[in-house]
């Protein structure tokens, strides 16, 4: 009885362990892969056609909380865009900033967006040039992990980006091999035991 609840146990014990590395892989490596598309495009990194932004101001808390990683799509008919519409454009200092869209404003056979921060008191000083609007937001967020992508861009991110996933596969090849080892040694032992005196 003992010795079938110890099998249950360690059977738990494995499937837990296998799920928790597996979770910690993939969200690793998905990690990685955000650093390595951008640092190889030299700009946001991209995914399935969308462009990974980092928030970096709490302007649109809480819709976005800064640190958090946004998905947006190039904007093919920026005339087609609504009050409500979640943008990112081009200020005249050549910073890309993402607001909400407060009014659509026509004047002849141009278009401009009012916008605001959801979490600013005030709407943008400056109007927006439907030519500046570069894309929208898709509604699919992140949290944190553009803390991390900031970080990866540093030469000491880079630098650690490189030595961290070697350690970690050291550390989790020195684990299953010491499982391994445990488990022939556990059923040698038990032959011994059974052997007839």
């Amino acid at each position: 009885m003992k010795r079938r609840k110890r099998k249950g146990r360690n059977r738990l014990k494995k499937i837990l362990s296998n799920s928790i590395t597996g979770i910690l892989f993939i969200v690793f490596m998905g990690m990685m892969f955000i650093v390595i598309s951008s640092m190889a495009s030299g700009g946001e990194p991209q995914l399935f056609g969308k462009q990974l932004k980092t928030v970096l101001s709490g302007s649109m808390e809480p819709e976005f909380q800064t640190g958090s990683i946004i998905a947006v799509e190039p904007v093919k008919d920026a005339e087609s865009l609504k009050k409500g519409d979640i943008i990112s454009f081009v200020i005249p200092d050549g910073t890309m900033v993402t607001h909400r869209i407060a009014e659509v404003m026509k004047n002849g056979d141009h278009t401009m967006f009012q916008t605001k921060g959801d979490n600013n008191k005030e709407p943008d000083t400056e109007p927006v040039l439907a030519q500046n609007v570069v894309a929208i937001y898709t509604g699919f967020t992140i949290p944190y992990i553009g803390y991390f992508v900031d970080f990866s861009k540093s030469n000491k991110g880079t630098a650690l980006l490189m030595i961290i996933p070697g350690i970690f596969l050291l550390g989790y090849s020195a684990f299953t091999i010491r499982s391994a080892l445990k488990e022939i040694d556990q059923k040698h032992t038990k032959k011994e035991l059974d052997k007839p005196a």
